[in-house]
């Protein structure tokens, strides 16, 4: 793995269901204890990058707003409210670069009970903004559950119960191009002057996981999403 000098390392937005920053902490006593099992995609992460957590992405609602970011990382996130998903296509079409693990079928363990709204979401819900960008998110639900690999740009990674991307046959938004990947678990876009490198799984980022590779994988995907790094 590749370590970055502190000084070098870029400011990274991350958002998401999947604990990543915080751990799967049930308060935040957790947190401020210390008693939280952490989650390895954290560490590896800020080989390279300065993490910045995000709870929204209203403008409004940050200290200096997403506009202060250029690399933005989601990780099967919340549905987002209709301002957040015309800030973040506004975002990315001025030339900010995203990172998106969006999974129809979440397979991660957690240590909380379906239900419960500190769990990692179990289904995406983002059809508005990937539909804006040209994209449609399939599931085959006779799909049978187990690890299997693939692949972008060379970067081979696990995923399990993947979706499937599939181009917007009509109403696509004239400057939004998506080139579907990895036979269609990934699609590498260009919005506007920005990038967005969508991920219909998100098995790698699992809790209990972080094997040598799962690390390697991790920091290579966002090398290819940031093409800056």
């Amino acid at each position: 793995m590749t370590h970055v000098p502190p000084s070098e390392r870029h400011r990274l937005g991350l958002m998401g269901t999947i604990p990543i920053y915080w751990g799967e902490a049930g308060s935040l006593n957790d947190v401020i204890e210390g008693t939280t099992q952490p989650h390895w995609a954290r560490a590896t992460l800020e080989q390279s990058y300065i993490l910045v957590p995000l709870d929204t992405l209203e403008e409004n609602n940050l200290p200096r707003g997403l506009s202060a970011l250029d690399r933005l990382m989601l990780a099967q996130p919340r549905a987002l409210s209709p301002s957040e998903n015309v800030t973040l296509d506004k975002w990315v079409r001025r030339g900010g670069h995203l990172l998106l693990f969006a999974d129809p079928m979440l397979t991660g363990q957690s240590r909380f009970p379906i239900g419960d709204r500190r769990r990692p979401q179990s289904v995406i819900l983002l059809s508005p903004i990937l539909n804006r960008w040209g994209l449609l998110l399939q599931f085959d639900d006779t799909q049978a559950r187990g690890k299997t690999t693939a692949t972008i740009d060379g970067v081979s990674f696990e995923i399990d119960l993947a979706g499937t991307l599939r181009s917007k046959p009509t109403g696509q938004d004239a400057h939004s191009h998506c080139a579907i990947i990895a036979g269609g678990r990934a699609a590498k876009c260009r919005i506007g002057k920005g990038t967005a490198l969508i991920i219909a799984d998100a098995a790698l980022l699992e809790l209990d996981e972080g094997r040598a590779g799962d690390h390697n994988a991790l920091l290579q995907i966002a090398q290819v999403a940031f093409p800056a790094d």
